[in-house]
């Protein structure tokens, strides 16, 4: 693998894990209130977030970077 992919990798799984992070626990938060059981339900829907996300960036964002530059430039 080369270091540009390894880069663009290693940043997709740190965005990822930041993103789906702040994104599940402001949400949860909103929708259930610190209630019993919270940090559980966000772990796994952290969990099931990151599984979702990383493939899409993986997959979605190369394609979307691609048509921004052409629209740009």
């Amino acid at each position: 693998m080369n270091t540009e992919l390894k880069r663009k990798v290693a940043f997709a799984l740190s965005m990822g894990v930041v993103t789906t992070g702040i994104i599940s626990f402001v949400l949860i938060l909103l929708n259930r209130g610190l209630a019993d059981g919270f940090f559980l339900v966000w772990l796994r829907s952290w969990g099931a977030a990151y599984l979702i996300v990383i493939p899409a960036i993986l997959l979605i964002g190369p394609r979307l970077q691609a048509r921004i530059d052409r629209l740009l430039s």
